[in-house]
């Protein structure tokens, strides 16, 4: 194992971006603007739950129009079952779904954390090789960017066009690939269990970080 790394793989949420407020307030508020009721601290206990026993998202095979389909259906379903379990028992308004896509495609809800962009800039100047791998769709892409990241990495890989998710080994080995490195030379950062598995599964050293976190969010 290299004591200094060549690379570094980082999270995203979680790791370098959070939430400005918790989910179920997010929901709720844009519920309201579709005429539905709900309760931001119900939303915010059932949503981490249900976020985790939802199947990856990742879908092989998929790519262009097809792939945005599938991201947003996947969202939509999620969302669904966050309102059947808060007690919401009508079908949702087919425009409300797609009104919570589009708000977190935005760079208003999230926040970079106060460290990031010293240690990227950092990072870059000694020389190391940046790469965002998450458990997120393509909306993460042109987020980085408006949240003025972008610039400082060298790669973005989603583990919706991956085809695989984290705890899988797959995202950091096609970060490795469009890095041009070996699993020896960089390090992983994120701040979940899934990070740290996906890292070993890899055969890449993982650092874990904890942030604090609105509640309800993952």
């Amino acid at each position: 194992m290299s004591l200094r790394p060549q690379g570094l793989l980082l999270d995203a949420m979680g790791t370098l971006i959070g939430l400005r407020q918790s989910v179920g307030d997010s929901y709720a508020a844009i519920a309201e603007q579709h005429g539905i009721s709900a309760d931001p601290e119900t939303l915010n206990r059932v949503f981490p739950h249900l976020f985790r026993q939802a199947p990856p998202l990742a879908f092989p095979g998929l790519s262009g129009a097809a792939l945005q389909r599938a991201e947003q259906q996947w969202w939509s379903d999620l969302i669904a079952a966050c309102f059947e379990a808060s007690g919401h028992a009508e079908p949702l308004p087919e425009a409300f779904p797609t009104a919570l896509f589009e708000h977190f495609a935005e760079p208003g809800p999230w926040l970079v954390y106060p460290d990031v962009l010293q240690h990227l800039g950092r990072w870059r100047e000694a020389g190391l090789k940046l790469a965002v791998v998450s458990n997120f769709d393509q909306r993460l892409i042109p987020l980085l960017a408006a949240l003025g990241l972008e610039p400082l990495l060298d790669a973005v890989v989603v583990s919706s066009a991956v085809g695989a998710a984290k705890p899988e080994p797959q995202p950091l080995l096609q970060a490795l690939q469009l890095l041009e490195l070996g699993p020896e030379q960089v390090w992983h950062i994120g701040d979940s269990p899934e990070d740290e598995a996906s890292a070993k599964a890899a055969g890449v050293r993982c650092l874990l970080i904890k942030r604090p976190k609105p509640n309800g969010t993952p």
